[in-house]
């Protein structure tokens, strides 16, 4: 595998979705150049649970590593086989699992493929990268905005602590919170679907963070500490940090949220390792979804 960009997305989804009636697709908003943002929910059971990648543009790896996983349990459904040890099919009567694999598209593609002679933004995309034609360094959508800057959760500080005052690559919080259609489009998704757990994959450092300001719930840690051991990854209580998806999440619904960080190296992190984090990811993905049943379950 080379890439993964939006379209060899786009086809795997499809090709799922007109295999599997019982998966539902959908589209929760549009990126900035109108890309179409979408997401698969698997399950039809009253505990939702939502993961997402492609937040940031180049931590791109991760959105075919949760893929994997999303493949594997289809297969696995529709084989009406064991999984890890666990069954699907109850899991699809327990759960509704909300995947969202690629937040930021465009930012992903610039990565992947640079600003393309027609691009209508060339001129200022090479402008703010400072007037390098390599943008294997952009986390920011294609506005130079960090799409995990953009929510409000003490959004002032961290705009603050950041000391970006104009967009670029990374670490622009935008003029104000969910100020992108990408951001705005995820928090709307969420405040609708009013989901009982989130993950957020992003990369790089095999860590799992689980608190936020002491908003969480007080089981959290214990799940972030099960979600890290099952792929190696160390749970880390994170301080100096806000306006994160996750951290907006904790404080807005006082539910458990984590970001994990996959893999170990600098960002775009390289493919080899592609097959080592698809593994982590699904490991990590079975055990939210064993806990998430256990819960519902009162166990």
């Amino acid at each position: 595998m080379e890439r993964y960009g939006y379209q060899e997305l786009v086809n795997d989804l499809e090709e799922i979705c007109s295999g599997n009636p019982g998966i539902r697709y959908g589209v929760i908003g549009k990126s900035v150049m109108g890309k179409d943002i979408p997401y698969i929910a698997i399950g039809k059971g009253e505990t939702h649970l939502h993961v997402n990648a492609g937040m940031h543009a180049n931590e791109w790896l991760n959105v075919p590593c949760l893929m994997f996983f999303v493949k594997n349990y289809i297969k696995a459904l529709n084989e009406r086989s064991t999984f890890h040890g666990h069954s699907p099919e109850l899991w699809f009567e327990e759960i509704t699992l909300w995947v969202l694999p690629m937040l930021n598209p465009d930012g992903i593609e610039l990565v992947l493929s640079g600003p393309q002679e027609d691009h209508p933004w060339k001129q200022e995309l090479l402008e703010l990268n400072g007037g390098e034609t390599d943008f294997s360094n952009w986390k920011a959508n294609i506005r130079g905005v960090d799409l995990n800057d953009q929510f409000p959760a003490f959004w002032q500080e961290e705009a603050s602590r950041r000391e970006k005052t104009r967009p670029g690559p990374r670490d622009f919080g935008g003029e104000s919170p969910l100020s992108e259609p990408e951001s705005v489009a995820l928090a709307s998704f969420t405040k609708e679907r009013k989901f009982d757990a989130v993950i957020a994959l992003h990369s790089q450092g095999q860590e799992v963070y689980w608190n936020y300001r002491n908003a969480e719930p007080v089981y959290s840690e214990n799940w972030a500490v099960q979600l890290a051991d099952a792929a190696g990854y160390k749970a880390v209580k994170l301080f100096g940090s806000d306006a994160g998806y996750k951290d907006w999440f904790i404080l807005e619904f006082r539910r458990p949220g984590f970001t994990v960080e996959t893999g170990l190296g600098v960002n775009p992190l390289p493919v080899s390792q592609y097959d080592t984090i698809a593994q982590e990811v699904e490991r990590i993905m079975v055990t939210a979804m064993t806990l998430v049943s256990a819960k519902q379950n009162g166990e």
